[in-house]
């Protein structure tokens, strides 16, 4: 135990030097308390005086040269312990603070290490030797720190003792990667194998092959040499000379090295490029002497100087060549920015480093920004007298801009992982502890913990925007994908044809095949509405069969006509059938077509029908003649349906419907109909559109019909209904999706039958049934009769009035070739019409008419 004390303390020996022996505290360069301490290792001056005894004698010295980047890395982890503390992160516990100033010494390290290890609420100066420290509680829980790998790997043996977690942000020797040797390290940066192998990547992609390497005698110098080497061999690239300098500025060669060093550089012509693993000062200083002999080359940084702004200020830098550097990945750093613009300007208490940095400014006042960092190491080479507090703030207030040009984001992002790492493992530890009691936990446990939580199965790993793998965030699994374990790097792809997965799933569930069923309420609703046309239709024939001699049932074409038409309507209802249930390759090739040829045959027999009636009430002698050319029921009917006929074979032969499996969506397999041809189902519905349009537009002309024969304006109604649920239809059908869209068919197929059934076929049933005053032979020739009358009345006044204005006269002819050839059939019915109406208007109206004509629909 009292050689530890002794390692630890040192004790001031009256002795003739100008030095005086530096204690512990005299190292501490911030502190703050907390519920959780956190130990903090930083370079901060650049050496430590060597003592001029001999022997020498076992004292620390004074550290001189401040080194303004390593003082914002302080600053950075302080900064980082403070967003923790002011974020929800760790609610109801604060972290503490304890950073030593390493002088870049491994000695004053380790110093630093056995306190760290010191017993909670014990002599700092002691540590207890135990054979088990699980139960043991130091003076803190966690180590930020060291930067340089030489002092990474002293401390790390210390702190392996009790298990105690060291999260460096810089130290990037390869052997700190060995798990055995070093149980309780961690880092936020990738080790030197990557940094070496992206050197000689460069190299080889370059074209260079002859190169030179200068590294420090050191562990990450010699380790970053080693490796490097492997890798060049490796690649064809061969290395002219390897020179190392020593690790330390307190050695005395150092000067001697670096001038040996340029003289290789200089005797070895053909090297244009070198790689070099050296600490910021040793670049400085080479930089420095090799400006100074003209030596321009090709440089390969290395991220421990890339990135440095003290090697920018050296005067005539660009003399030196073109340097290559590799740094790594920078992270949000806008908050550091303004907690360097709100820094408390008066020296703290508890922050020494921030107050030797205020005095060595206050010295360097009248210093410009470019030459302020060398300024202020040269002055922190001996003792500076502290300056007024009035002084110290008003010089040190101008200068935050200078500190914010001298940060290197890389490192401050670095040492913000490690603080936030950290953070989440205290974190996870005090979920179910009082961390306010430092008894809470022990260091080792963090050990247990991660740079991230642990992702849960149906998440996944997503790596932040920094380069560490360790550092993730947990994500869910998206929508048909999944994990099955912890920690994935990424989610399972599901077979997206058969299975799919909700998001957060663990597995993939297969889909459930789906598509319009008997079951569904809205195919039920729909099937009822077929049906109830059936019974219309079978209704309708009834009627009709029982009031087949009737003036309302001839006129309408007699029970063949009716017949094949309500035949129609009942194959158009049965067909939406075919639209639900499970699609099979029958149905699919029945339902359009049996739908397609039905409708076309009544839509070609109601044309017949508006024909005839526009034939039999037309008095236009030349639309007459078109119209007898035109009416040829039989063979109109048989080509209307013909063709159709030809564009559903053709369809059914070369693109036929088919059964389709719909996998697109996410959580079901649509089971469809493949119409095989949009054109050739186009071609149908087209097909009959312009028959339909044609009858609409024979149906208008003759709308204009007895007001109790009015066959003709309800078949127009008929059309109009039918090209508004078509014309709707269209739109309807294309941004429909899913098991519903056959049902929008079926709709437009009940709209268009029902609207023609109805307008064609109620008004009949209503008259037989309601009106049988109407449906008499005599009422209906007296109307017949009365109409003709009127418009051949109207036709022959018209004609008197034309031939007036010539001198040929045709009512004085009854035989001229002028007549209408309205007047020229159904000699029959005009004599009973006339027998009926009397002889004294037939025979007056003789005398006006010669021959009139009753039509004989």
């Amino acid at each position: 135990m009292a050689l530890l004390i002794i390692l630890i303390t040192c004790f001031v020996i009256p002795l003739a030097t100008s030095q005086t022996c530096q204690t512990p505290d005299d190292f501490v360069a911030a502190t703050s308390p907390g519920h959780v301490i956190i130990g903090g290792l930083f370079a901060i001056h650049e050496k430590m005086l060597s003592s001029e005894d001999y022997p020498r004698r076992p004292e620390i010295q004074k550290c001189v040269g401040f080194e303004i980047s390593i003082f914002l890395q302080t600053l950075a982890m302080i900064h980082s312990i403070e967003m923790i503390n002011n974020s929800t992160l760790l609610s109801g516990i604060k972290l503490g603070y304890e950073i030593y100033d390493t002088c870049t010494e491994v000695t004053v390290a380790m110093a630093a290490a056995l306190r760290f290890l010191s017993k909670f609420n014990g002599s700092r100066e002691i540590v207890q030797f135990n054979c088990d420290y699980s139960s043991y509680v130091p003076r803190v829980k966690a180590v930020i720190g060291a930067g340089y790998s030489e002092i990474t790997i002293a401390v790390s043996r210390m702190l392996n003792l009790q298990l105690m977690p060291q999260v460096s942000y810089e130290s990037t020797a390869e052997i700190l990667s060995d798990k055995i040797r070093f149980p309780s390290f961690l880092r936020t940066v990738p080790s030197d194998f990557y940094q070496t192998k992206a050197m000689v990547n460069l190299i080889q992609k370059s074209g260079w092959n002859w190169i030179g390497i200068i590294a420090t005698d050191d562990d990450y110098g010699r380790s970053a040499l080693n490796t490097f080497a492997v890798q060049t061999t490796a690649n064809n690239v061969c290395i002219a000379f390897k020179e190392v300098l020593p690790a330390f500025l307190s050695d005395n060669t150092i000067e001697v090295r670096i001038n040996e060093t340029l003289e290789k550089i200089i005797a070895e012509a053909q090297v244009n490029v070198i790689v070099v693993f050296l600490r910021q000062f040793h670049v400085f200083n080479l930089f420095s002497k090799a400006i100074e002999r003209n030596i321009n080359k090709i440089w390969i940084a290395s991220d421990n100087w890339s990135t440095a702004t003290k090697i920018t200020t050296i005067p005539n830098v660009k003399k030196i060549g073109k340097v290559v550097g590799f740094t790594f990945r920078r992270g949000n750093t806008s908050s550091f920015h303004s907690f360097l613009q709100n820094l408390h300007i008066s020296p703290s208490e508890n922050n020494k480093a921030l107050s030797d940095y205020a005095t060595l400014l206050s010295a360097c006042a009248y210093v410009k920004d470019s030459d302020l960092s060398q300024c202020i190491s040269n002055h922190s080479q001996g003792n500076l007298a502290s300056k007024a507090n009035m002084d110290i703030e008003r010089n040190f207030s101008l200068r935050n801009d200078f500190l914010w040009d001298y940060t290197e984001p890389g490192f401050v992002h670095s040492i913000q992982l490690a603080a936030l790492a950290l953070g989440y493992a205290i974190r996870d530890l005090c979920q179910a502890r009082d961390c306010q009691n430092p008894n809470a936990f022990q260091p080792w446990e963090q050990i247990q913990s991660k740079c991230s939580k642990e992702c849960s199965p149906g998440q996944m790993k997503k790596t932040t925007r920094s380069q560490h793998i360790c550092c993730y965030e947990c994500v869910n699994c998206p929508e048909n994908h999944y994990s099955n374990q912890t920690d994935m790097d990424h989610c399972l792809l599901c077979n997206n044809e058969t299975q799919w997965a909700p998001v957060r799933s663990t597995a993939c569930f297969e889909k459930e095949v789906e598509y319009l069923n008997w079951n569904d309420s809205f195919a039920i609703l729909l099937l009822a509405l077929s049906l109830l046309g059936i019974v219309f239709v079978l209704a309708i024939g009834i009627i009709f069969t029982r009031n087949l001699n009737t003036p309302v049932v001839k006129s309408s074409g007699g029970l063949l006509v009716c017949y094949v038409i309500l035949l129609c309507h009942f194959l158009n209802f049965a067909s939406t059938g075919f639209f639900i249930g499970e699609p099979q390759d029958f149905t699919c090739k029945t339902r359009q077509t049996l739908f397609g040829v039905s409708f076309t045959l009544c839509i070609s027999c109601i044309l017949v029908k508006s024909l005839k009636i526009l034939l039999a009430f037309s008095f236009d002698p030349k639309m007459q003649n078109f119209l007898k050319c035109l009416y040829k029921p039989i063979p109109i009917i048989f080509t209307c349906t013909g063709i159709q006929v030809v564009i559903c074979t053709i369809w059914l032969i070369f693109a036929a419907p088919a059964v389709e499996e719909n996998v697109s969506l996410p959580r079901v397999i649509l089971l469809e109909c493949e119409e095989g041809s949009i054109l050739a189902f186009g071609s149908m519905l087209g097909y009959i559109a312009i028959l339909a349009f044609i009858c609409f537009i024979f149906a208008f002309k003759g709308r204009k019909l007895p007001a109790n024969y009015n066959e003709a304006k309800f078949i127009t109604f008929g059309m109009l209904i039918y090209f508004i649920a078509w014309i709707t239809f269209v739109p309807i059908y294309a941004t429909t999706f899913g098991k519903y869209l056959p049902a929008v068919e079926i709709i437009v197929i009940l709209i268009s039958n029902y609207g023609i059934l109805c307008c064609t076929f109620f008004p009949k049933c209503y008259v037989i049934l309601y009106k049988q005053e109407t449906n008499t032979k005599s009422a209906f020739l007296k109307m017949i009769y009365s109409y003709s009358s009127h418009s051949a009345s109207s036709l022959a006044t018209s004609h008197v009035s034309l031939d007036s204005t010539s001198s040929n006269l045709a009512g004085t002819n009854p035989n001229a070739g002028g007549k209408p050839a309205a007047w020229q059939e159904s000699k029959d019915l005009q004599a009973q019409a006339f027998a009926h109406t009397g002889r004294e208007n037939a025979t007056s109206t003789s005398k006006i008419l010669p021959r009139k004509r009753i039509s004989s629909i």
